[in-house]
């Protein structure tokens, strides 16, 4: 007790002492109150506590981040997790969000093109089933499955074509083929060939099936090549199944099927060989009418002037090319580059050419050395299908 303080000074201290602890007692406790009630609603709270995204189809402004770039470990074919979307070049990102209540909304954002359009994509293949057929395009028959057109309307040779940008510039398509006769050549064309060069595989080779799926899930456009009578046949023999201008169409339909049914997925037939049975209007016309109505393309590999392919073609209606040059009649590097330097001045001057190949070592390494320059000069490489001359009857 101080006497020297005034009378009832040392009361009134002692209870202002304790009004203040009492305040800051209790403002204690309503703090510890709050934010235990603010832990428990936020862990029982259905909803996030971040911001959403807008939920309804009015557009949203576009992210800046590229989804494909954020995510490297992520296939760039397959799409985001949360994010539906057909392909890079679609027009929108579409995001669907489940709400509290089990409704789905989608909402719309743009998406910025990451190439130019490429022609044909919406009706071709998904390239991550490249290797599988498509069954709408199959027939099943007593030689195996044949190609055929879907119920409604979709063509072989459209749904296995290899999408191109649509530039008018000038384009090349090189086809190599005989993939299948040699393995050790199979194996090189299928790994070392630029996925824009087309692969022709013929039907008397070995593993056809897996070196078809090999080639179709790296992007490779792909024909089959059919032996057909040459004019020195038997001396020359291009091997089982050829068809023959003297045999019934019965005959020729028959190994026309047992071929078409080796393998699938590709958008057209190609012969090899055949000058004599090019060149003989009976025997052709059975064979041409089938591989147009089945929704396919011929390549006629230009070996000979008196090939009928292009006139039945027309007259039919389905798609036809004509090679320009055979870049490796003579199986020497130096001659190849020179047939290939040949090759990009004929595409200057028509703005297309196309060359044809076997898959000899010498001719996969010069093209794909050649390729890559060629592309560096301005020139477009397709599929073969890209070049075809679409005609109707």
């Amino acid at each position: 007790m101080d006497l020297h303080a005034p009378l009832g000074q040392e009361r009134k201290d002692k209870r202002r002492g304790r009004s203040r602890l009492r305040l800051s007692t209790v403002s204690s406790v309503f703090a510890a109150l709050a934010l235990l009630g603010l832990s428990a609603w936020t862990s029982l709270a259905p909803v996030p506590l971040q911001s959403n995204p807008p939920i309804g189809l009015t557009p949203a402004p576009p992210e800046p981040t590229n989804i494909a770039s954020s995510q490297p470990d992520r296939d760039p074919t397959e799409a985001p997790a949360g994010l539906a979307t057909s392909g890079p070049d679609d027009g929108a990102v579409i995001r669907r969000t489940t709400t509290a209540d089990g409704n789905v909304v989608t909402t719309f954002s743009p998406n910025a093109r990451q190439g130019p359009v490429v022609i044909g994509a919406s009706r071709t293949q998904d390239p991550r089933l490249a290797g599988q057929p498509n069954e709408d395009l199959i027939e099943a028959t007593d030689a195996g499955e044949l190609p055929t057109v879907s119920a409604s309307g979709l063509r072989p040779v459209d749904f296995y074509a290899r999408p191109w940008s649509g530039a008018r510039g000038t384009r090349i398509a090189i086809v190599i083929g005989g993939i299948g006769l040699s393995q050790t050549g199979s194996q090189k064309a299928v790994q070392d060939l630029p996925e824009d060069i087309t692969l022709a595989f013929a039907a008397t080779g070995n593993s056809l099936q897996r070196w078809m799926q090999e080639a179709r899930r790296k992007g490779h456009e792909i024909l089959l090549q059919v032996p057909m009578e040459p004019f020195d046949y038997p001396a020359i023999d291009p091997g089982r199944g050829t068809l023959l201008a003297e045999k019934a169409a019965a005959s020729n339909l028959a190994n026309l099927h047992q071929a078409m049914a080796q393998i699938t997925n590709y958008t057209g037939i190609m012969n090899y060989m055949g000058a004599r049975f090019l060149s003989d209007d009976k025997a052709m016309d059975p064979v041409m009418r089938d591989i147009g109505k089945r929704g396919l393309m011929f390549l006629d590999d230009g070996s000979t002037a008196r090939s009928l392919s292009g006139d039945y073609a027309k007259a039919i209606g389905f798609p036809h090319a004509y090679a320009d040059v055979m870049i490796d009649a003579q199986v020497d590097r130096q001659a190849i580059l020179a047939k290939l330097d040949e090759l990009e001045r004929i595409a200057r001057r028509n703005g297309q050419a196309i060359g044809v190949g076997a898959a000899f070592d010498e001719t996969i390494s010069a093209v794909a050395e050649w390729r890559n320059e060629a592309v560096a000069r301005g020139i477009e490489f397709v599929g073969i299908s890209a070049l075809a001359n679409e005609n109707t009857p």
